[in-house]
């Protein structure tokens, strides 16, 4: 299975990829690569005269079923998204799936109020 730890993508077959950021992407043209940068993936254009068509920039060297495993690794990262979005609405942290030691509520944001003395000492009576 793929996974991307310490800015390095493994797959399955044992190939790792060093990335130079810790961001995988795929655009509309579905270039795969570091966000912007198409450098896992893409097409490379014709040049303007017509004499060189277009071809495949694959760097990596990668299989169509490692182009397929890295496929499924983004679209899992989106549905557990997905599902962290329904879970836990667009303002809680804990929609990117890490553990928080401690997550704000409600009643941690209001300050606790001491009773006066006073007051304490007639309860007890």
């Amino acid at each position: 299975m793929t996974d991307l730890k310490k800015r390095t993508l493994t797959l399955s077959s044992g190939r790792q990829i060093k990335l130079y950021g810790d961001c995988l992407a795929i655009n509309r043209n579905l270039e795969i690569g570091e966000g912007y940068a198409p450098n896992i993936l893409s097409l490379i254009e014709e040049q303007q005269d017509g004499k060189a068509p277009g071809s495949i920039a694959n760097p990596h060297k990668l299989t169509v079923d490692e182009l397929l495993e890295i496929a499924d690794f983004s679209m899992q990262l989106w549905m557990e998204l997905k599902v962290g979005l329904r879970r836990y609405g667009q303002i809680d942290p804990r929609i990117f799936g890490q553990d928080l030691v401690k997550a704000p509520t409600a009643k941690a944001d209001k300050p606790v109020t001491r009773r006066k003395r006073k007051n304490a000492e007639e309860e007890s009576q």
